[in-house]
């Protein structure tokens, strides 16, 4: 049951019609407990909180498979002013975002522009900035992008996926640029000829990754919900000697917060990712394939409107 659910929802997450309503209908249906706000003031005050329990953040500017240069213009403009206000506020927050919403899908010309307005930005704002990894028709072009900018700017990093077969020669690849990695399970409907189909395959090659990285001695941010990778990251950590100035944690923003919490009391670098924008609907689906009990939350969010 939980694999059909999760299914329906990674299926529902790629409809554009729906996208398109949602839009139109704002933060309702429960999507506000795992998006800040739609526009970067609400997103500040967010961020101002988290902050103030001693949580990072990192801050996801919505937008995902735009299809024309316009949005793709407009969206690099909002992260634009997202850096600007992280700046100008003295946040505890980095800046993370998705390459189809700044025009990877309409030339590599585009995409890039896009990203070196950004990333000027950021460097004057002292703002580090993730490009997040979408699907796996997306992932090699991605990676692509990530390494011609990390030739020309050192405040950029970029996300892996350890469901993905790949995965473990893209880690491989990447070291000689001594890269900033968030590294994840990875939340896309893949076919079983390009990742990894059963949950304890995906489970012992995030395990290998986050030991790679580490070895290899490149910072190194855990994105993880799963308190089985937390005590294996921790476990590995301790035997090996290694600086907790060389990893984080990161969690989603509305789950397991009592969790990050905690790590944060142990001392451990915590990272919220903080999504805002109207462009939601994709994220909020894919956050209840992931978790089938944030249907539950959403359902409670619905009775009480």
């Amino acid at each position: 049951m939980e694999k059909v659910m999760r299914d329906f929802f990674l299926f529902l997450s790629s409809n554009k019609p729906m996208t398109k309503a949602a839009k139109q209908y704002g933060l309702k249906f429960g999507a506000n407990r795992f998006v800040a706000g739609e526009t970067v003031e609400q997103a500040v005050k967010t961020i101002k909180e988290l902050n103030d329990e001693g949580l990072c953040v990192t801050l996801d500017c919505l937008g995902e498979f735009v299809d024309n240069e316009q949005e793709a213009g407009e969206i690099t403009d909002l992260c634009i002013d997202a850096v600007r206000a992280i700046g100008l506020n003295n946040l505890d927050s980095e800046l993370s975002l998705k390459l189809t919403s700044l025009g990877l899908d309409l030339s590599e010309e585009i995409v890039l522009e896009n990203m070196r307005r950004i990333l000027d930005a950021a460097t004057e704002h002292n703002v580090f900035v993730t490009i997040d990894m979408e699907d796996y028709e997306r992932c090699g072009k991605t990676l692509a992008v990530f390494t011609q900018l990390k030739s020309e700017y050192n405040n950029i990093g970029t996300v892996i996926q350890a469901y993905l077969y790949r995965t473990e020669e893209d880690i491989k690849m990447l070291n000689e640029y001594s890269p900033n990695l968030r590294l994840v399970k990875g939340a896309y409907k893949e076919s079983p000829e390009v990742a990894f189909p059963e949950k304890r395959d995906v489970d012992e090659n995030f395990k290998k990754i986050i030991k790679m990285h580490l070895l290899n001695g490149n910072y190194t941010a855990v994105a993880t919900h799963d308190d089985a990778i937390i005590d294996y990251t921790l476990k590995l950590v301790e035997e090996h000697g290694i600086s907790k100035d060389q990893f984080e944690f990161q969690m989603l923003y509305g789950i397991r917060e009592e969790r990050q919490r905690e790590l944060h009391k142990q001392g451990y670098k915590m990272r919220v990712y903080t999504p805002f924008g109207t462009d939601w609907y994709g994220y909020f689906m894919r956050r209840l394939a992931e978790r089938p009990q944030n249907v539950a939350f959403v359902a409670k969010g619905i009775i009480s409107k």
